[in-house]
């Protein structure tokens, strides 16, 4: 699985690392027994420090999505919630769009219900 963030982004890069896992399991890339790249390895590869690898796997195991286990690596368990990471990418892409647009949080709401309420009907 490859891991990837964005040092210009104003997104920490603990919160990047857990959304790139995130992402690579709402697309499918990533799925329950998946064995995540170990923290050193994703830390060298990104040129970023080892602890802000490890705070976005304990991000991961917060949720629920990842089994950090000492000493070995970091599995995605059996219990990941395949729907509910597809629809907070599909959310966050939402929301990436609407800023590009220049739209205010309460536009961009207001966008969101209406267009389920159309879906809706």
């Amino acid at each position: 699985m490859l891991i990837t963030v964005d040092p210009a982004s104003a997104q920490p890069l603990a919160d990047q690392v857990a959304g790139s896992v995130r992402a690579a399991l709402a697309q499918g890339m990533a799925a329950p027994g998946d064995r995540l790249p170990s923290a050193r390895n994703v830390a060298a590869t990104l040129g970023i420090n080892l602890h802000t690898v490890l705070r976005g796997y304990q991000q991961l195991r917060d949720e629920g999505l990842v089994e950090l286990r000492r000493g070995r690596t970091a599995v995605i368990t059996a219990t990941a919630d395949q729907f509910r990471l597809r629809l907070a990418a599909a959310a966050e892409e939402f929301a990436r769009s609407a800023l590009r647009a220049g739209a205010s949080d309460e536009e961009a709401l207001a966008a969101a219900r209406e267009a389920l309420l159309t879906l809706r009907d």
